[in-house]
């Protein structure tokens, strides 16, 4: 069922009367699918296939890929540590018919790339700080060649030429920062044939030329914040993509709001470009009618005087008129290592100082129907000689139990960032700088509203109160994304992984993006209880779009292929054309 159509233009309206123009739409929250669509939406979205792991809250079904030779669909199934393999040639009904394990390599596949018939996979090590492996193995899972990359390997990704494949190291600390690999990104030379490739292949590029010029670094915007950690300890690369001649990479660097610019043939990382915040008051050129900051009350999408700090996590690269341009995810992610009084930059802004000056009226902005609730960074906006990266044995020495008392008591703010953007945005690339060019401002509460007031800002897990649970922390949470070419036009497709469903936009002019439609396949009724949580698509993870030319669908239609971590499901959804 398709509910009442919002403008295409609603966006570009301003305030209150954006939200009266989503809000005088009517919604009916059981629809399943529940489709809400632009007014004359050129294309549609309607559930064609899919395949029910039967496992709740395992991350069952994360990033996925396919094969068009072999109308497969690959997943990764963190649960199990390994991939399913599914027969796609029925997209309604997908059906898993291997398993490819890699337990005598490693802990577990983290994601997965396909091209020409080879598969790669990124398997992070027993021991995660040490170096993970990529395999590359054929289509039935035979393996073909391992080689060893760097620390917990995640994304990645083929060159559009298929001479190479690119993946990136998050070096993710442990033991409260006591261990702390490099992140970076590794170049695997696969141009004679997967089955020739050992480590004589593999060339890894580190961020260690920029040990030394944090501060610079900090003074762009660039986030560097990890106790005790050097610029290339701190860097954690998310994703990569490649350049269309095969010359360039791009690798998101989520936690430090950045994007790394990777040279494929000499392996190094040539530029670390900050993407900037996002300034939520009225104010802030892309804030849209602001954002829901409680989970106190009615929906209350307004502007308040808080940062967003955009730290995306998937990131598309795609080509107009000879320019590159980045979309990004804009999901945000704290880390926020609180076991046992572990170091943690993620707090309420009522449990933080503000500086009168900047926040006169700091008192009411701190209750719990304003904003403080709201999560924020203590490592930004700090206007006091106070150090919120100190280390849990630098703060126990000043005689304090963790560092979350110490911030508390010591730390003065006079301005506050919180995380994530509720919002795609798009870049465009130039010579050392990124210009941001669209971000879709507060599209994705207002939309989300609109089609389902009384899920609104939903988690992705059961809750016994779902309505507005994730306000106070990164919204609807877009984290996948996806870009199809269909008649001439280009699509970016946006997964929420909290309230669920998939965004797309018409992106062919990247500066002037529009809203075409919103799907989500998630049974609200059952979102309180864990039972059928594997029924229904829960926190969609990763994005895959399949061309026309290459579709499995009887009907030759684009399809876009969404792993669901919470519930384990992977859905196809038939893309039509619905207008000339």
């Amino acid at each position: 069922m398709t509910l009442p159509s919002l403008s295409a233009h609603a966006r570009l309206l301003s305030g209150a009367a954006v939200v009266s123009a989503l809000l005088a739409a009517p919604a009916v929250a059981q629809d399943v699918p529940l489709v809400y669509a632009a007014e004359g939406a050129a294309i549609g979205l309607s559930v064609l296939g899919t395949h029910q792991s039967g496992i709740y809250e395992e991350s069952a079904a994360e990033i996925v890929t396919y094969d068009a030779a072999s109308k497969r669909g690959f997943v990764i199934n963190a649960a199990a540590g390994a991939v399913d393999v599914m027969d796609l040639s029925d997209p309604t009904q997908p059906v898993v018919i291997n398993t490819i394990t890699l337990t005598e390599v490693g802990a577990g596949v983290n994601s997965i790339s396909i091209k020409n018939g080879v598969v790669a996979m990124a398997v992070q090590n027993n021991t995660v700080t040490d170096n993970g492996f990529v395999v590359l193995a054929d289509i039935d899972g035979a393996i073909l060649a391992t080689v060893e990359v760097g620390a917990l390997p995640d994304a990645l990704t083929f060159s559009p030429d298929g001479n190479w494949v690119l993946v990136v190291n998050e070096g993710e600390p442990r033991e409260d920062f006591g261990i702390d690999p490099e992140g970076s990104i590794s170049v695997i030379d696969i141009s004679g044939g997967a089955a020739t490739v050992t480590q004589a292949n593999v060339r890894t590029a580190d961020f260690r030329a920029y040990n030394g010029q944090e501060d610079a670094l900090r003074e762009a915007g660039v986030r560097i914040f990890g106790p005790g950690a050097s610029a290339a300890q701190d860097f954690e690369p998310e994703w990569v993509e490649v350049s269309s001649d095969n010359t360039t990479a791009y690798a998101s660097l989520q936690e430090n709001n950045a994007i790394a610019v990777i040279d494929i043939a000499s392996a190094t990382i040539t530029d670390v470009l900050p993407l900037g915040f996002k300034d939520w008051s009225e104010n802030g050129a892309w804030s849209g009618a602001g954002l829901d900051t409680s989970r106190k009350g009615e929906v209350n999408i307004r502007h308040w005087p808080v940062f967003g700090i955009l730290l995306p996590d998937t990131i598309r690269v795609f080509e107009v008129a000879g320019e590159t341009y980045i979309l990004t995810a804009n999901e945000g992610d704290a880390r926020a290592y609180d076991e046992d009084g572990w170091w943690l930059e993620e707090f309420a802004i009522e449990d933080l100082q503000l500086d009168a000056t900047a926040f006169p009226n700091a008192a009411e902005l701190q209750e719990d129907t304003a904003i403080g609730k709201l999560l924020v960074t203590s490592t930004l906006g700090v206007a006091n000689e106070c150090n919120p990266s100190l280390s849990t044995a630098e703060v126990q020495a000043l005689g304090f139990a963790e560092i979350g008392e110490y911030v508390a008591a010591e730390c003065v703010y006079d301005a506050l960032y919180t995380f994530g953007g509720r919002s795609a945005s798009i870049f465009k690339v130039g010579e050392g700088a990124l210009e941001l060019v669209w971000d879709s401002g507060s599209d994705f509460e207002e939309i989300t509203l609109a089609a389902n007031p009384d899920y609104f800002n939903a988690d992705h897990a059961h809750r016994e109160t779902q309505l507005k649970r994730r306000s106070v922390n990164k919204g609807p949470e877009p984290e996948g994304a996806a870009i199809g070419e269909i008649d001439g036009r280009l699509y970016g497709f946006i997964g929420f992984e909290r309230v669920g469903g998939v965004m797309v936009y018409d992106i062919t002019e990247p500066a002037n993006a529009t809203f075409v439609t919103y799907i989500n396949n998630r049974d609200f009724s059952l979102a309180h209880s864990e039972e059928g949580g594997t029924t229904t698509d829960l926190g969609a993870e990763g994005l895959y779009f399949i061309p026309a030319a290459d579709s499995p669908d009887a009907q030759g239609r684009p399809v876009l292929m969404v792993g669901n971590e919470v519930s384990g499901t992977t859905t196809l959804f038939a893309i039509d054309r619905l207008a000339p």
